[in-house]
């Protein structure tokens, strides 16, 4: 609280955000809204705890520590070198981890930035790498590029090439790898995907890399945390270099983690490589009370709950998928593995992007993915589902199955829509969707199932989120 010396000028320093920021206050409180009475099926988002959002909200974001512990540039940093020691700890431990085997990097501010960190550690520029390519599942920071340009940081600077997933079993064709690799020499082969809803043959994939004289380092952003309760395939024993973001499977905040290899003959020189890698090569100063949230979801991710949590959310995953396959609907793989699913709508004449606008509408929150073939990712064949945020608000299979229901109805809407529109242009099926014209049913129907999905939404709390006490805030969209 301000005394009554404060001067006038740090007054505001005192005062809540709703005083201060209304506009701001009033926002959050409307993304409230939507997350409590909506069902997220977003595969790479999840709901942090309240102690991590606690930690993640705490003083330690004054407080500025370019370093590592025990080696700052600034001051002041006796408290953050204890955090981020800490935070290393549990992150080992995690991961059931030896520390005389590996090391970890907390400080990545999100995936994306440790993909470039540990390709910059590993690998010099033009240097040749392979990832999966991202139609069939991979992702952005693995080597995308498209015929006419390179898109992102790691085909810009460094030469990819994706491997693939077989046509028959849409399952990464390992032998195929394996041949183009024997050509094309990488220095480096990436395993991992956003958008791949099976396990991995690392074994494999370290039979291939060894062959070739390859790194090999997994991407388990999307993974992590059904690796950590030992409900996948670990990378560990396989790999050089292990990254992943924290706020997916994990439940952390936004955030990013690189472990590596500590019982290699150049251990020394790749554990200075990723450090130097991270900061300063990449990014600056570490945000610290992030690096205390990591610290959190990694403790809270060591206990036995958690791997019951895992558990349940492959499980709903498995019944969501078999759910839609009842219905007649075909899915990438035919079924799952892991926390997510890949619905191909290519059968039944509809684009993800049209499906994901319905679903919008109602309150179900989807994205629409690129499914094997798939000419665009932009006008993509299909949408990703993913269970971890519905199965962090207590939902089982019972409760999937509804969903699953929720889902097929709104794709049968989408059909409606669709007929109604007269077009195939996005634009033309939004305008029925959201307007209600002379002898056209899409509307209703559109209306009707988001007011069940939020009957149903609505009954199950938010972690963080007092929703006895949570009232509609103003300038909600809908009516």
């Amino acid at each position: 609280m301000a005394t009554a010396n404060t001067p006038d000028f740090n007054k505001p320093l005192y005062a809540p955000l709703a005083e201060i920021d209304p506009e701001v206050k009033n926002i959050i409180d409307k993304e409230v809204w939507r997350q409590f009475t909506g069902l997220e099926l977003i595969a790479s988002e999840n709901l942090t705890s309240r102690a991590t959002m606690e930690a993640n909200g705490s003083i330690l974001t004054n407080k500025y520590s370019e370093g590592l512990p025990n080696a700052r540039y600034y001051g002041g940093n006796e408290y953050i070198d204890e955090l981020e020691i800490l935070c290393r700890k549990r992150a080992l431990q995690a991961f059931n981890l030896d520390p005389a085997k590996w090391g970890v990097n907390v400080q990545p501010y999100s995936g994306s930035t440790a993909n470039f960190a540990a390709l910059t550690a590993l690998i010099q520029p033009n240097d040749r790498l392979m990832g999966l390519g991202l139609p069939d599942g991979g992702h952005l920071t693995h080597g995308y590029y498209t015929a006419k340009k390179k898109m992102t940081a790691s085909s810009i600077y460094f030469q990819s090439f994706p491997y693939s997933i077989t046509p028959e079993t849409n399952l990464i064709d390992y032998e195929g790898l394996a041949s183009q690799a024997k050509i094309f020499k990488p220095r480096l082969i990436i395993c991992g995907a956003s958008a791949y809803p099976r396990d991995w043959d690392y074994a494999n994939l370290k039979k291939t890399a060894t062959k070739e004289g390859a790194w090999l380092m997994a991407d388990i952003a999307h993974t992590s945390g059904l690796v950590a309760a030992q409900e996948l395939n670990s990378p560990f024993e396989y790999c050089d270099v292990v990254t992943t973001t924290t706020h997916k499977t994990l439940r952390g905040p936004r955030a990013g983690l690189i472990f590596f290899r500590k019982d290699l003959e150049n251990a020394k020189d790749l554990e200075k490589r990723v450090n130097d890698a991270v900061f300063p090569a990449c990014q600056g100063g570490p945000h610290n009370n992030t690096i205390a949230a990591v610290a959190t979801s990694l403790l809270q991710a060591s206990q036995p709950s958690f791997r019951a949590y895992a558990k349940q959310v492959i499980s709903n995953a498995r019944t969501l998928a078999s759910t839609l396959i009842e219905h007649g609907y075909k899915l990438q793989t035919g079924g799952t593995d892991n926390h997510l699913i890949l619905w191909d709508l290519r059968p039944i004449g509809l684009t993800g992007s049209k499906v994901e606008k319905v679903c919008d509408l109602m309150g179900i929150t989807i994205n629409k993915n690129a499914v094997s073939g798939d000419a665009s990712a932009q006008v993509p064949g299909g949408i990703r589902l993913g269970t971890s945020a519905l199965t962090s608000r207590d939902m089982r299979e019972e409760d999937i199955k509804v969903v699953a229901g929720f889902l097929h109805r709104a794709v049968q809407i989408s059909l409606v829509l669709q007929k109604e529109a007269g077009s195939k242009l996005l634009k033309d099926f939004v305008r029925v969707a959201t307007t209600q014209e002379e002898g056209k049913e899409g509307y209703k129907q559109v209306k009707q199932l988001r007011d069940e999905v939020r009957a149903f939404a609505t009954k199950w709390p938010l972690p963080g989120v007092d929703v006895a006490t949570l009232t509609k805030p103003e300038g909600i969209l809908e009516d």
